[in-house]
């Protein structure tokens, strides 16, 4: 672990006390010099890691100011930081790192008859296109990460995203800045009132040839510093908005942006054409731009997992369109569908459907991080652009090169402004592997430069690229940005690295610090080799999981949305564990109580698995890093009581009247929740008089003894919640599934475990013991699939079971056996027909189904039945074990207010109420009062009287 790796690491410098005082005698934000803290801005969404000395969080402007005071007084850098999803490294840096995220998130006006709004730098890009959507309004430019992207950012990086087509660039769409230079000076920036700082006038005038001359003519020219906006025949004057926007932080820090607002589309349809193989795709991408589609986007066969509805070919064109009516939009993507020679295609009108087919685009900076033989790929190359006439023959000759240096790389992107992006396997853990990076990307760079591109289309050069701007721009001009730099910012303490005066592509590379050889770990991380590290690597900081929306049936990640705390996220988690891996910021390996602290409110929901386009599983990491962390020690009181709970209800099941009644005198209630670690606002359930294992056993001895073959019986598990505490579900799955088969039930064998709450706890050793037990009393016949009630025991068996024992292979073949109720009726009953209830539905579905099972079969059940509506995604905040614990009772509240109970608030009488989750059962009925069903307990109550 981290241990073995001390003697590489290096310990970073720290804020002097002097730096410290005068930072907080002089702003109101609060600011943050801890290890906490500085282990979560190493990093960006790029290859590369620096130690910042501390984290401020800048009330107002006024505050901006300040600290840029102070910190030129010190010779301390800074860095302006948004969302962190930069990838080329430019969100990084070794100073103070200023946090826009925190206060500064206002939009302070919105003008729609101007079509304007001023925003702080703060601003979530989609709280922005929130406030102007009433007016019919939106921001043109639309990364893919706009769900937690900043608009500081974007002016930062002159963002695009997929519309630029339509509405251009970042650039292209901002009117005023308010900015702060190094030392405090605020300016204010406006086309035709001057060039910037007192200078910058007159190094223009002096070197007019070479700003005329010296750049490509693009859409999509993003590096280096646009000093042709400053030329005095630009349109309305020199820009300095324009020639400030793409300057990644190194000339001040933005306080407030006018901004340019669109009409957006009242109806959007989706023309998906299908061709050959990207070339072809990028070669007809020019010709539809005619046409005036809102935009074109390319993605070839390597990024998609599944067909997801998509026409015949091996890379397909998404050529989005805009009208007043649905309709007018659909004949306009028909019109752009039959001029397109493409291999097939579709018409896509349908909303639902046009975001299912966007989620696949935007999440591709993710999944293009895995090649299909699941190893590493990783930026680098990521965003050049040449002129749209030349990108096809720009990806064959791209193609080309990737073979002759043995790399392999999926690209995607901006088809129609001719930019790429791509995620490539390069080895940037050995010596060897950095120097191929560097050739690459200097051949590369040649070769984007010969088709007549820019080295960065969209994400900014930062490190990435910066050190080979001379290739584009000729050392005189590169010479001239370093002037302008200075005339900006003559201490160099805006950013330092990037840009001008930049560190080598091939250092500070964020991998160099991990351990060379594999960390000693429980689980078997199949998809990583069985390399800690390689799980931990698998964030990539695209922070999808920092998104604050509730809509859809995503989950991840619901501790983030409940304290808006970056250390609460799944990235913010995997950051601490790379830096505890590191050994340099977190020094104690698995005793860092910063890494439990930050752990502690994971609810373990899983939500990550599934909706992290690169599939981090934290719930896996905080099980792994509890096994080491408490090793030898004493634990927390709730994982030896509801650790272990399946032991404890197994003891008190004889003793259960006598127990619910002790539970209902207060004073004893209060005892025991304070000895065994349970908040005190919770409820101790009520266990089952009669367990349900007992009743079956009861009902097939009153049956008599009968001899039944393989296909005539059915395997229902019975998981601890069902079997103590909710026994009313197993007999109820009984009655359905005999009732829909013809085929018995057996009785379960007794002792057996998922081990759920052992792994939530990690508590792995007893885990292990509890499934190896397990696997020698469970006797499935032969092919037989095993019926799960509860979704978590499923999604453990699913799951952990054979990470944990990645060498029995009983554990693989009892984990490819769990059905959920409804896919085991979909598969071994197909023509059984439901009974037809008509009536609507809410609840909520749970978050291990969701990650692990999936809840198709469910949603197709649900429909035959007559039940209608959504249920609700996310997570209802109980999450097993977590929300008992003490001190987990205000997120375990608000997770369940965000979308579960106002959906049960809002329903009409007469709806049913559905959870197949014991944890969500019991949440709704200890905060709203109401009484959830299983779907079982639905379907059974539909047959009518029986047994």
């Amino acid at each position: 672990m981290a241990e073995q790796h001390r003697s590489h690491a290096e310990t970073p410098p720290e804020a002097s006390p002097a730096f410290v005082a005068a930072l907080r005698s002089a702003v109101r934000g609060a600011s943050d010099f801890g290890v906490t803290a500085r282990a979560l801005t190493t990093m960006d969404a790029s290859n590369y890691r620096r130690v910042p000395l501390g984290v401020l969080a800048p009330r107002d402007a006024d505050d901006i100011a300040a600290a840029l005071a102070v910190c030129r007084e010190h010779g301390v850098p800074v860095v302006a930081r948004g969302g962190g999803t930069s990838i080329a490294g430019q969100a990084t840096g070794t100073g103070l790192v200023l946090d826009l995220t925190r206060h500064l998130r206002t939009v302070l006006d919105l003008d729609p008859a101007a079509r304007t709004a001023v925003v702080q730098p703060g601003v979530i890009l989609d709280d922005l296109r929130a406030a102007a959507a009433p007016h019919g309004l939106t921001f043109g430019p639309d990364p893919s990460t706009h769900s937690r992207c900043t608009l500081g950012g974007m002016i930062g990086n002159n963002s695009c995203g997929a519309h630029s087509v339509a509405w251009g660039t970042t650039a292209d769409n901002v009117r005023k800045l308010s900015v702060v230079r190094y030392g405090g000076e605020a300016l204010r920036l406006e086309q035709g009132s001057g060039e910037g700082p007192e200078g910058v006038g007159a190094l223009v005038a002096a070197h007019l040839a070479l700003l005329r001359t010296g750049y490509p003519d693009l859409p999509r020219r993003i590096s280096g510093y646009a000093l042709d906006a400053l030329l005095p025949e630009h349109p309305g004057g020199p820009d300095p908005v324009r020639a400030f926007c793409g300057s990644e932080g190194t000339l001040g820090v933005v306080t407030e942006a006018t901004v340019r607002l669109v009409e957006a589309p009242r109806a959007r349809a989706l023309a998906v054409l299908g061709y050959a193989d990207e070339s072809d795709a990028a070669d007809a991408a020019p010709g539809l731009l005619p046409y005036g589609p809102l935009t074109v986007e390319g993605m070839a066969a390597d990024l998609v997992t599944e067909s997801a509805g998509l026409p015949r070919g091996a890379a397909w064109l998404f050529v989005e369109t805009g009208g007043d009516t649905p309709a007018e939009a659909k004949a306009h993507a028909e019109r752009i569908l039959r001029a397109a020679d493409a291999v097939d295609g579709t018409v896509v009108t349908d909303p639902a459907g046009q975001r299912a087919l966007w989620r696949i685009r935007e999440d591709a900076a993710g999944t293009a991080t895995r090649m299909p033989d699941g190893s590493e790929a990783w930026p680098g190359w990521e965003d050049c652009a040449v002129p749209p006439a030349r990108l096809g023959a720009y990806l064959r000759d791209f193609r080309a090169l990737l073979t002759e240096h043995g790399l392999r790389g999926t690209p995607y992107g901006h088809f129609g402004d001719g930019c790429i992006h791509v995620r490539i396997d390069f080895d940037l853990i050995g010596a060897d592997g950095a120097a191929r990076f560097r050739r690459f990307s200097e051949e590369t760079a040649g070769l984007v430069v010969a088709h007549g591109g820019s080295l960065s289309g969209e994400h900014g050069d930062g490190q990435a690229r910066a050190e080979l701007l001379p290739r584009m721009y000729g050392d005189e001009l590169v010479g001239l940005f370093g002037r302008f730099k200075d005339l900006w910012d003559p201490d160099g303490g805006l950013n330092p690295g990037m840009l001008v005066r930049p560190d080598r592509l091939d250092t500070n590379l964020r991998f160099a610090v991990l351990p060379r050889r594999p960390v000693d770990v429980e689980f078997g991380y199949p998809q990583d080799g069985g390399d800690f590290a390689g799980a931990v690597r698998r964030c990539v900081g695209v922070a999808k999981c920092r998104t604050t929306g509730t809509s859809g049936a995503g989950v991840m990640c619901p501790s983030f949305r409940a304290t808006g705390e970056e250390a609460h996220s799944t990235r913010g988690r995997a950051r601490l564990l790379h830096e505890m891996l590191a050994g340099e910021v977190v020094t104690d390996g698995w005793r860092s109580t910063e890494v439990r602290d930050a752990l502690d409110l994971c609810l373990s929901c899983k939500g990550c698995r599934s909706d992290c386009p690169v599939g981090v599983d934290m719930a896996t990491y905080k099980a792994e890093f509890l096994h080491h962390h408490y090793r030898g020690r004493r634990r927390p009181a709730a994982h030896y009581t509801m650790g272990r709970l399946p032991r404890w209800l197994r003891l008190a099941a004889p003793f259960a009247r006598p127990l619910n009644a002790l539970a209902r005198l207060r004073p004893l209630a209060a005892l025991a929740k304070r000895l065994a670690g349970i908040a005190p606002e919770r409820t101790i359930p009520v266990l089952a008089t009669e367990t349900y294992s007992r009743w079956l056993r009861r009902r097939r001895q009153g049956e008599g003894t009968r001899v039944l073959s393989s296909d005539r019986v059915v395997a229902l598990w019975a998981d601890t919640f069902t079997e103590h505490l909710s026994p009313q579900t197993g007999r109820a799955a009984v009655r359905v599934l005999e009732e829909a088969t013809g085929r018995t039930v057996l009785p379960p064998p007794r002792g057996v475990c998922c081990g759920l709450t052992y792994v939530s706890t990690g508590q792995l050793d007893a885990a292990r013991r509890v499934m190896r037990r397990t696997l020698d009393r469970l006797r499935l016949f032969p092919g037989g699939p095993l019926v799960v009630l509860e979704p978590s025991c499923a999604a453990t068996l699913r799951t952990d079971l054979p990470e944990l024992l990645p060498d029995d292979p009983r554990a693989a073949e009892l984990a490819a056996s769990v059905r959920t109720l409804a896919q085991y009726l979909e598969e071994c009953a197909p023509d059984w027909t439901p009974p037809r209830l008509d009536r609507p539905a809410v609840g909520q579905t749970h978050c291990h189904q969701h990650a692990v099972l999936g809840d198709a079969a469910e949603r197709r059940l649900r429909e035959r039945m007559g039940l209608t509506g959504e249920l609700s995604g996310g997570c209802c905040g109980l999450a097993g074990n977590f929300g008992f614990e003490k001190g987990h009772w205000e997120v375990s509240v608000a997770c369940a207010q965000e979308r579960l109970l106002p959906a049960v608030r809002d329903a009409e009488p007469g709806t049913e109420l559905l959870a197949d989750g014991f944890s969500c059962r019991t949440q709704l009925d200890q905060l709203a009062g109401r009484r959830a069903r299983h779907l079982a307990e639905v379907i059974a109550e539909g047959l009518g009287p029986g047994v």
